[in-house]
């Protein structure tokens, strides 16, 4: 599956933090956004909370039940987060999209990146790809970059951990 490197970036990274647990700190989260190629990832304890409170509106847009509550919770983190979509050509790099001023502060460019890369998912893809991991008790969503775009699970232990255990079911009702 091929993204837009900017968007499939930015929805690779709204997946990232929707995943963050609560023992995450600041440290952290400025980590995860520089493995993102995200500029200036340096967060004051502002910044953090904020950040932090905006990974529960993207992980409801990945475990929204239907496309259609998907859209509707990726159109709420676009008007949350104020999107402006521009075209830059910083650094010498060819002309690309930015969703945010680039030199705006680092929750507003995360959060306008991370809702306008999930909305790029949903409209240059398939809303399907945003998606929930499908093993009882795993909260963990995920962006599906798969051929077939038919990922039911976040990573090869929990479908390894269910497929396992249906075979052991079906084995005791023998």
């Amino acid at each position: 599956m091929h993204f837009n490197a900017y968007g499939g970036n930015a929805a690779l990274l709204a997946a990232a933090l929707a995943n963050l647990d609560d023992r995450c700190d600041a440290r952290m989260v400025e980590t995860l956004l520089a493995e993102h190629r995200v500029a200036r990832a340096e967060l004051t304890g502002e910044q953090f909370e904020v950040l932090r409170a905006w990974c529960l509106p993207l992980w409801e847009a990945f475990a929204a039940p239907s496309a259609g509550e998907r859209v509707a919770a990726v159109n709420r983190l676009l008007a949350d987060a104020a999107a402006r979509p521009y075209v830059s050509t910083h650094d010498g790099q060819p002309p690309h999209l930015h969703y945010a001023d680039e030199h705006a502060d680092v929750v507003t460019r995360v959060r306008a990146a991370t809702a306008a890369g999930l909305a790029l998912v949903l409209t240059e893809t398939d809303p399907c790809r945003l998606g929930r991991c499908g093993a009882p008790g795993c909260r963990t969503v995920f962006v599906d970059v798969s051929r077939n775009g038919r990922r039911g699970y976040c990573s090869r232990q929990c479908a390894t951990r269910v497929h396992v255990s249906a075979h052991r079911d079906r084995k005791r009702q023998r």
